[in-house]
């Protein structure tokens, strides 16, 4: 999908060096799959939550791969060791673009997951582990990753890049929408049960501190989809401009970001980690352990 610059435009196209992108790719690769290492290992962390968490990891590894596989294969055509149009780069390029849309795809799909569970964990707590079971866990996993890889597959092959960006954009604004909406739901009502838990007696106490904890790990997914939001809406924003003004000069030059808005994308990939340990006890824990115990067992 061609996003650079194709009109003339007096605001020039703004580089980021190449070792830049190779760098957060990698960084963000290693840490990534580390959090993915961590949640099959720890068998503490086979819950919902975290394999959904783990999803989430796994989509911007592949992102992080996929993007760190097209910076090497620009140098190697660079310096002239790949074609630049031959027809197995071609596919490669049609190869990376169908791991990105699934990236993407899977990314929002697990935080509607994530959405959802916590919605699940805070108002219905005395249920949760008979609605939430790892069965239906593993069933959502698996009607995540198909239908990301089935639609990501139709989108590049068979689709037209316009059509494409339609799907993207609507498909963001839609899931924006409903997330939205249930974690503002999710902490009105928090607030209103936090204030009649606190009216009565200290027999309230346990299931104050189990909604305590629940509202934490809301919190937490919060800050990572408002990461999210943060990261990937320019990106977002240069497919609307392609769509709605591709000749207009003003809109040009948000166009000559583009490289600055894949930094921010790849951005999104390297800061998530981050936030699971710094916001996780368990996962930090787990992190610990593996980095410092190369015999370590769950």
């Amino acid at each position: 999908m061609n996003t650079t610059p194709v009109f003339q435009t007096d605001c020039p196209e703004v580089k980021v060096p190449v070792l830049l992108f190779l760098t957060m790719g990698l960084v963000s690769l290693g840490e990534n799959f580390l959090v993915v290492l961590a949640v099959i290992r720890n068998r503490d962390l086979h819950s919902p939550m975290y394999c959904f968490i783990c999803s989430l990891a796994a989509f911007n590894t592949i992102a992080s791969l996929t993007k760190t596989w097209e910076t090497l294969m620009i140098v190697l055509a660079d310096v002239g060791q790949l074609e630049k149009r031959g027809s197995s780069e071609t596919k490669l390029d049609d190869v990376m673009d169908s791991l990105l849309c699934m990236s993407f795809v899977g990314s929002i799909s697990s935080f509607l997951a994530i959405a959802v569970d916590r919605y699940i964990t805070i108002f219905h707590a005395l249920r949760y582990h008979n609605i939430m079971t790892m069965q239906r866990t593993r069933a959502v996993l698996g009607i995540i990753w198909t239908m990301c890889g089935v639609s990501a597959i139709l989108m590049v092959r068979f689709f037209a890049a316009k059509f494409t960006m339609i799907c993207f954009v609507v498909f963001f604004v839609v899931s924006l929408v409903i997330i939205c909406f249930l974690y503002v739901y999710m902490f009105m009502l928090a607030r209103i049960h936090a204030l009649k838990i606190a009216a009565l007696p200290t027999s309230g106490v346990g299931k104050c501190q189990w909604r305590c904890c629940s509202m934490r790990g809301a919190l937490t997914l919060t800050i990572l989809f408002g990461t999210f939001m943060v990261c990937w809406a320019p990106f977002f924003v240069h497919l609307i401009i392609i769509m709605v003004c591709p000749t207009n000069p003003y809109c040009e030059c948000y166009r000559s970001l583009f490289q600055l808005h894949m930094v921010l994308v790849m951005s999104h990939a390297l800061i998530d980690p981050g936030i699971y340990a710094f916001r996780s006890a368990e996962l930090r824990q787990t992190f610990r352990k593996m980095l410092v115990c190369s015999n370590w067992k769950p």
